[in-house]
């Protein structure tokens, strides 16, 4: 095929549209055809040996052939060879001639039009220059940042003579797109050709230094860290060849997933703050130090139970027949629970429960042992709850319960979070065990975060420090445990109600341990009550001989000492069907030796030995408070490791006694009088004699204001030579007036005297009127309970 000249056309021909390239007159292209339209093309060419216009398709329409898809500009050239490939397709080598423009379709299959030529316009040969040598130094400058200009196209640029030509080598080199391309290819006015090519040209190469810059920086920013990146790049893909990759992907998304299931039950900061760690972590390389800390946090945070709730509802006489299951006596402090169970239960029946807040925080407050916590596992059970036990005995890191910042090293959140993790429902019952223990130190108090959480106007927005959010804690029972309530700071007790379990006395120990304490331990043993009997009276001697406290747990291990013997025994004897019974002639062989904890009192009267009644964390005790007189100008000692209070009750006794006997009310045996010298005319016996006051147990450190009448009647016997009744215990506190002032702990003290077998106690007449109604029918029917209201009356009772 000849390459026709341009006087010949405009001119009808077969049109070859070719998908990927956007082709320039100069070249000599090959080109794979194989679609239907473009090979009927070719063959009207072959056949008519004519040439052809090859144009590009548009990116939207490729592989479509009619004329809305193709660009109607292109080249016209010839077809210098055909090869037909053994996949099907023909492969020709085509030569570009002139630029051509489709001017009048003519036929749609095969593609064929009136073409015509694409000339530039008139142009200044003086300006054309300048701009070539322009657009010759752009194309210099972009060669030496780019690939794009190969040296041989570079010399051709610059010998090139042909402006047209010229353009096109450049543009043919260019990384344009079709569109653009397509544009440059159609401009006529060569002028404005050049300047937009040179315009072109410039956004390239600051493109191009911008891009250098930017490398360099990161180049230099790699080199400080070069081994470490590639390696941890080498990793990456290691990691996703073997499926790791994936593995991450897959984790991401049950996160997501987690987090969509729990959107509404949460509060919008919550979920805001969860799922900006969610997208974090996304973003981190696996092995980056805060890609295991988020991680970390989002493991905790979606374990928080927010959709889970317990739904039952409160109900009164349901905790009540629980109560009464698992508890003997504790009558007032389950008749509170039931009142505190009636009003929620009443709140809920009436649609009020999320307007008036009851939330009123119940404090068990007692001596070791006597069901505090186990109170709190029968309302959990009551109330088909969870039960959750924090023990904040000791605890000094007020981090513990609000949680510690993400920053730290080992950060998790508070024990409360845990805690309903642990429950699986956000509204579990926690017992904040051993309230009164809790302890300051330079790592913060504890107890203003427990104001926070106990508190029902601000606990439904508690801010844990590790979520980062606010959390309610609205919902669940909170129940405090504590030994002495005087250890517990007043703006948290002020929080809380108090419900006080005393000391049980030896009958109520014995209906616990039957009906309750030797059943469970049995169980616990793998025994039957078939195996083996604890006699009634060995039970009564374990009680009031083997134990030493206010509640039943030290009574409880006692019987598990007996159970592991016997379980010993059972095995040693396989075939003996006989029953173990435990009685007060083999006792010993059970169990250890006794604990005596209340010395029953001397049957014998003694001057200056009086006994006293205390209260202790754990429970009532007897003192026997001793004084001796020696012969010396009046001093006072006093010893036993007593405290200021107690010491000063101590002085008070002293000086109330020595009014006494000025006034003549104590009456003081002559015989006792005597001269110190021979000038020496005073009666006053409290002047010749030092006196010498002991509260034994000296190792056991005592306080109180409780002791002073007692303090006050061992002085008087010793003072007036009268002997002390030994079947008499007191306890008041005594003003230097002479009053007897109220006491506390009188329970617990009445409770000490029966067990040491006193007949006759003297209490000051305000407890005697106002808490007697608490005290065991049991020991008040075995007590003689006699009300003093000054110092007189008590002597009068206690000295022989």
């Amino acid at each position: 095929m000849q390459i026709e000249k341009p006087e010949f056309f405009p001119k009808e021909l077969p049109i070859i549209v070719e998908d990927e390239l956007f082709l320039y007159p100069f070249m000599i292209t090959p080109i794979f055809i194989s679609d239907e339209e473009n090979l009927k093309a070719l063959e009207v060419a072959i056949k008519n040996e004519s040439m052809v216009l090859v144009v590009s398709s548009k990116d939207e329409y490729r592989l479509k052939r009619d004329f809305d898809a193709i660009y109607h500009a292109g080249v016209i050239g010839t077809i210098m060879r055909k090869v037909s490939l053994p996949d099907g397709r023909v492969k020709i080598l085509f030569q570009g001639a002139y630029k051509g423009e489709i001017l009048q379709t003519t036929s749609s299959s095969p593609l064929m039009a009136k073409v015509g030529i694409l000339d530039a316009v008139l142009y200044s040969d003086d300006k054309i220059e300048a701009l070539s040598n322009v657009l010759r130094q752009k194309v210099k400058t972009l060669s030496q940042m780019t690939h794009y200009f190969p040296p041989d196209l570079l010399r051709t640029i610059e010998d090139s003579v042909e402006p047209v030509r010229t353009s096109d080598l450049v543009l043919s080199s260019l990384r344009l797109t079709k569109n653009i391309a397509y544009d440059f290819f159609t401009q006529k006015n060569l002028e404005t050709k050049f300047f937009d090519l040179i315009d072109y040209l410039n956004k390239e190469i600051e493109a191009h230094k911008l891009e250098k810059e930017i490398k360099t920086k990161v180049h230099s920013k790699i080199e400080k860290t070069n081994k470490e990146y590639f390696l941890k790049e080498q990793l990456k893909q290691i990691q996703k060849e073997l499926g790791g990759e994936n593995d991450r992907e897959e984790e991401i998304a049950e996160y997501r997933k987690k987090l969509e299931a729990k959107k509404a039950f949460i509060n919008a900061d919550a979920y805001k703050e969860i799922k900006k760690q969610i997208d974090k972590f996304a973003r981190l390389h696996p092995d980056s130090a805060d890609s295991s800390v988020v991680q970390s946090y989002l493991d905790w945070v979606l374990e928080i139970p927010f959709e889970h709730t317990a739904k039952k509802r409160s109900s009164m006489s349901e905790v009540q027949k629980q109560l009464n299951l698992d508890h003997y006596a504790l009558e007032k402090p389950k008749e509170r629970i039931e009142e505190y169970f009636a009003l929620r239960e009443l709140l809920e029946l009436r649609g009020l429960n999320n307007k008036v807040n009851n939330g009123v925080i119940l404090c068990f407050a007692g001596p070791p042992g006597v069901g505090k916590t186990s109170l709190a596992n029968s309302i959990a059970t009551a109330l088909k709850r969870e039960l959750v036990r924090i023990a904040l005995g000791g605890l000094e890191d007020v981090n513990e319960l609000r949680g510690h910042r993400r920053t730290y090293v080992g950060a998790m959140p508070g024990r409360i979070v845990q805690g309903l993790i642990d429950a699986k429902q956000m509204n579990p019952v926690v017992v904040l065990d051993e309230i009164d223990k809790v302890a300051k130190s330079f790592k913060g108090d504890p107890t203003a975060v427990l104001l926070e959480i106990l508190d029902p106007e601000q606990n439904n927005s508690f801010r844990d420090y590790y979520l980062n959010f606010n959390i309610d804690l609205s919902k669940i029972i909170f129940v405090a445990t504590a030994n002495d309530v005087s250890n517990i700071p007043a703006p948290l007790r002020d929080r809380m109600e108090f419900i006080f379990l005393s000391s049980y006395t030896p009958q109520e120990k014995f209906q616990i341990a039957k009906k309750y304490l030797i059943p469970q331990e049995l169980k616990k043993h793998g025994l039957k009550p078939s195996e083996v009997k604890i006699n009634d009276a060995t039970l009564k001697l374990l009680i009031s001989d083997y134990t030493r406290e206010s509640g039943v747990r030290s009574l409880r291990r006692k019987i598990a000492d007996i159970l592991r013997k016997v379980a010993v025994a059972i095995l040693t004897h396989k075939n003996s069907d006989d029953k173990i019974l435990i009685n007060n002639k083999n006792l010993e062989e059970y169990i250890d030796k006794k604990v005596y904890e209340i010395d029953e009192v001397d049957k014998k009267d003694y001057v200056g030995i009086v006994n006293g009644l205390a209260w202790t964390s754990v429970g009532g005790d007897m003192l026997k408070i001793e004084a001796i007189r020696i012969k010396g100008k009046g001093n006072l000692q006093i010893t036993g490791q007593l405290g200021d209070v107690m010491k000063e009750s101590a002085q008070i006794a002293f000086s109330v006694i020595k009014v006494l006997i000025d006034e003549k009310k104590l009456k003081i045996p002559s015989n006792l009088v005597y001269k110190t010298s021979k000038d020496d005319d005073s009666d006053q016996i409290y002047n010749k004699y030092n006196l010498h006051i002991h509260v034994p147990e000296g190792a056991t450190p005592k306080d109180g204001p409780s002791a002073g009448i007692t303090m006050a009647t061992a002085i008087a016997s010793i003072l007036s030579d009268k002997k002390a009744r030994s079947n008499l215990a007191m306890t008041g506190e005594l003003t230097l007036s002479g009053k007897v002032l109220p006491i506390g702990g009188l329970k617990e003290k009445l409770i000490a005297a029966h067990k040491a077998k006193i007949t006759k106690v003297l209490i000051p007449r305000k407890n005697y009127e106002r808490d007697l109604k608490d005290i065991p029918k049991e020991v008040k029917d075995e007590l003689e309970i006699v009300a003093v209201d000054t110092i007189n009356d008590v002597l009068k009772e206690a000295l022989i």
